[in-house]
């Protein structure tokens, strides 16, 4: 009795083991240098939450986060934030369509809204302790602007990158 109550509480735990994200640049799916460098560069555009962008921007943006009430965000996120974290949004009014790979510097709960629908990501990378990019999402767009927005990030400020895929 006593073993198979042990066998259980090892089996039982392994789940939480396997879940746990890889660490190390090495560790995401795909090679990650062109994100990282954009999400590092020291240049990065400074945008407060609801900024509008007429097109996809050249390089990563800074996007200012507030407190989830404050940010008024245009769709209510799929899954709702923690109290104490931060929130905010950028509308694109002009995209080409084609699949883009979205990167974060920090793990944030992602949004991607589309003529009025969330969009699925087609994949999807995440590693911790790798300096500048903690995730990075591909998603296949329409020509037709859309809204990113963010939330449950545990600081007021998120360098992010939206580039065509390779």
């Amino acid at each position: 009795m006593r073993k198979s109550l042990l066998v259980f509480l090892l089996l039982g735990a392994a789940p939480s083991f396997a879940a746990e994200e890889p660490s190390g640049c090495d560790k995401f799916k795909w090679p990650i240098e062109r994100e990282r460098a954009a999400l590092t560069a020291p240049d990065r555009a400074r945008l407060v939450s609801g900024a509008e962008q007429a097109a996809l921007p050249s390089s990563a943006i800074t996007l200012e986060l507030v407190a989830p009430r404050e940010a008024k965000l245009p769709t209510p996120p799929q899954r709702a934030p923690k109290d104490g974290t931060f929130a905010g949004f950028t509308r694109i009014k002009a995209a080409k369509a084609g699949l883009y790979t979205i990167s974060l510097s920090a793990g944030t709960w992602v949004d991607v809204v589309q003529d009025g629908h969330f969009l699925k990501p087609v994949a999807f990378s995440g590693a911790t302790d790798c300096d500048g990019i903690r995730k990075t999402m591909k998603y296949e767009l329409s020509a037709q602007p859309f809204v990113l927005q963010v939330s449950d990030a545990k600081d007021n400020s998120l360098a992010i990158a939206i580039l065509p895929s390779e």
